[in-house]
């Protein structure tokens, strides 16, 4: 008769290893994520490709535009390079493109981190419970 309930016992301790495990790696997550709201245009996460242009400020921008700005004309040799006011646009564009993206996924890492912090405190706590009422009919009996 002890058979049944050393392995339920087993199972239930497992079970609340995993939520416990679970919710730690979930609230590790939770955490950066949280702090990249504060701050989305710098937040980690994002990889950038070598060739985009900075997004740190409009001159860093500006620069990297014009040093990737490519001969329109092989002949001539002219460059096309936009004015001033095109470059803050096209530099406000991918900055609001940059902090947007960033928020999105901060925002959906922190909904599904929660999510499954509450499937493991609930998993925790059923089986915590229950783990007890078999403890105790385990001594009576």
């Amino acid at each position: 008769m002890e058979k049944p309930h050393r392995m339920a016992q087993i199972y239930g301790y497992t079970v609340c290893l995993v939520a416990v495990i679970t919710f730690i790696i979930c609230v590790a997550t939770i955490i950066p994520s949280i702090m990249d709201l504060s701050d989305p245009l710098h937040a980690e996460g994002f990889f950038i490709s070598a060739g985009t242009p900075s997004l740190a400020s409009f001159d860093n921008y500006k620069m990297d535009i014009l040093k990737s700005a490519k001969p329109d004309d092989q002949k001539t040799g002219t460059n096309y390079i936009p004015d001033d006011k095109t470059l803050h646009s096209m530099y406000e564009a991918a900055k609001a493109d940059r902090i947007n993206q960033a928020n999105h996924s901060s925002i959906r890492s922190i909904v599904v981190n929660s999510l499954i912090i509450l499937i493991s405190i609930v998993l925790f706590i059923t089986h915590w419970l229950w783990m007890r009422r078999l403890s105790k009919t385990i001594t009576v009996v």
